[in-house]
């Protein structure tokens, strides 16, 4: 089919480029020209596992290609809406004029029959309201909702390779499912099951999944906070719960909480529309799911400065992670960034690594010290930090760690390291909720 995906940001590129992977014409839109540039040279501008192959694939074949200029979508069958839906800092509700914008550059060029398909994460009720407008505007064209699922680090297998496909599309719309049908052929008859919906539900999907998995993380680090308190172990705590087929065991690893440009702006967003629609206290446990995960990172803090001796003034503190999680280099809402920089402002040298997220913290925290390798973070450190889980730091040796720092004290804000391996060389093991 003939794409358009309106929008090039880590959503719209990764689309753009997985549906040209499986045979589509593409389009990507955008108004940043550097953006386009980049992409068009196979160079995303941000990283992501498998993203340069099929990018690179893709406009080398001439069935991807790049524009700042929405009339080179005038000939598309199907436009996906792929912009962004930032944080108001105001209200904490998701700005929908990315959204407006992008909707109304497409009015003036849909063609007979062209389907206008919504990727973006938006306050229930969006879908709605456009397609009165449609219906308006340019009734020879019809509105679809499809939520993105995907995982940061998996972006590209979540595109290609969904573990379900979800259409919001008006009552009776069989055409619209039918082209989103042929968008997804491969998917669909790979086995992933399609539920077909009307609008509201199919925008609640997204922020409802997120509100949950965000509700099950802060769930396992309140328990960390009493398995301190009262000497229990919240890893077996967790491993033993998990067996339960209607809890399990994914997201249930308690360390220093979730960040990233979703899970945070989700609950947030969804809760402001609640209280649009009169139902704060419907989903007002959200506005504590969000408080205990920012007291995570303060608890880390209050950690960091126990093992220094009281005081982190002076002290070197090695970072060992900024990102929000591994296999990203999203440093949005990162619980070690925000680690990082508290411990700055006590006086503490903080040397951060990362394997790619540095220059985009760097942007964001210029008065924290980065260096590009572990071996110069750990130099002489007073104490460490594993604050995300990169594989290369799951598997440090702690003898050969031990010989790098000036103190062997650690604190595994991931619970991913042995502490019978790390304290039987000498070190001084903390975990998040492990005695």
């Amino acid at each position: 089919m003939r794409i358009s995906v309106i929008g090039c940001g880590y959503l719209g590129a990764v689309h753009a480029s997985a549906m040209a992977e499986l045979g589509h014409e593409v389009v990507g839109i955008d108004v940043d020209r550097r953006k386009i540039e980049a992409l068009a040279a196979a160079h995303p501008p941000f990283y992501e596992p498998g993203l340069p192959e099929i990018l690179n694939s893709a406009t080398a074949s001439g069935r991807l290609r790049f524009s700042p200029d929405i009339a080179d979508a005038a000939d598309a069958e199907v436009h996906f809406l792929a912009v962004g839906t930032p944080q108001s800092s105001e209200t904490g509700a998701a700005d929908v004029s990315f959204v407006d914008a992008a909707f109304e550059a497409l009015l003036p060029i849909l063609a007979e029959g062209a389907l206008v398909v919504g990727k973006s994460t938006v306050p229930v009720g969006t879908a709605a309201r456009l397609a009165e407008r449609l219906a308006a505007e340019a009734p020879h064209a019809a509105l679809a909702w499809n939520p993105e699922f995907l995982r940061e680090g998996f972006a590209v297998k979540d595109t290609l390779a969904p573990d379900r496909l979800v259409y919001g599309v008006a009552d009776g719309d069989d055409r619209a499912a039918s082209m989103l049908d042929h968008v997804y052929r491969a998917a669909i008859e790979a086995g992933t099951p399609r539920i077909i919906t009307d609008y509201a539900t199919a925008e609640l999907v997204k922020v409802a999944a997120n509100a949950f998995l965000a509700t099950k993380i802060s769930f396992i680090n309140a328990m960390s906070e009493i398995a301190d308190a009262t000497g229990a172990d919240v890893t077996a705590l967790a491993d033993a719960i998990g067996h339960d087929v209607r809890i399990g065991r994914r997201f249930l690893n308690a360390g220093v909480g979730f960040g990233g440009g979703c899970l945070p702006k989700d609950i947030r967003g969804f809760t402001a529309r609640a209280e649009e629609l009169g139902l704060g206290q419907t989903l007002a446990f959200l506005t504590e799911v969000d408080a205990i995960n920012m007291r995570q990172r303060r608890r880390v803090v209050d950690l960091a400065v126990r093992d220094l001796g009281g005081s982190a003034a002076g002290k070197k503190v090695a970072m060992l992670g900024v990102t929000f999680k591994p296999d990203s280099d999203d440093v949005r809402d990162s619980p070690a960034l925000d680690i990082a920089t508290s411990l700055n402002a006590l006086g503490a040298e903080v040397v951060a690594t990362d394997p790619e997220g540095i220059e985009n913290a760097r942007s964001r925290r210029p008065e924290l010290s980065y260096v590009p390798t572990t071996r110069e973070a750990l130099q002489l450190a007073d104490l460490v930090i594993l604050a995300t889980e990169w594989g290369e730091y799951r598997t440090l040796d702690p003898e050969v760690v031990g010989r790098l720092v000036g103190e062997r004290r650690i604190i595994d804000g991931r619970n991913v390291l042995d502490p019978a391996a790390w304290r039987a060389a000498g070190w001084h093991y903390r975990g998040i909720g492990r005695p």
